[in-house]
């Protein structure tokens, strides 16, 4: 069993979309180990997105990323992190096709509804950034 970490982003909070992409997953075959909302501070930010942190649009990143709390989830199930990554579809929602959660719900490269984990190595790093142990249900 893999585990992946989703952000489920401000825009999709905003257009109370949570509930139509928390189904995507669970129609996937996907459980929810961990759940909570969280406002993303200037040092998560900084933490969680140290690899582009020194380009010129990471600012409008933490802006928009900080604009409102976010969902974060712990996803489990086989092949997980492949299979969700299949589910939303490429960063850039308007090159996303139909079918996939940016293709259907996204508007843009950054107002693309979720964060998925890309790796198991991202993956692990990332859900402990965002999840103490005894907030997963294991």
């Amino acid at each position: 069993m893999q585990r992946s970490l989703i952000l489920l982003k401000p825009d999709c909070i905003q257009k109370a979309i949570v509930g139509q992409v928390i189904s995507r997953f669970e129609g996937a075959g996907y459980s929810i180990i961990g759940s909570k909302l969280v406002q993303l501070d200037d040092s998560l930010l900084n933490e969680h997105y140290a690899h582009v942190a020194d380009l010129p649009f990471f600012p409008e990143i933490a802006e928009f990323m900080s604009s409102c709390p976010v969902m974060a989830l712990v996803l489990e199930g086989e092949n997980v992190i492949q299979g969700v990554r299949d589910l939303i579809g490429p960063t850039d929602s308007t090159a996303a096709p139909k079918g996939t959660i940016r293709g259907d719900l996204g508007t843009d490269r950054m107002k693309n509804v979720v964060h998925a984990s890309d790796s198991p190595d991202s993956a692990l790093a990332e859900i402990n950034r965002f999840f103490e142990a005894d907030q997963i249900v294991a």
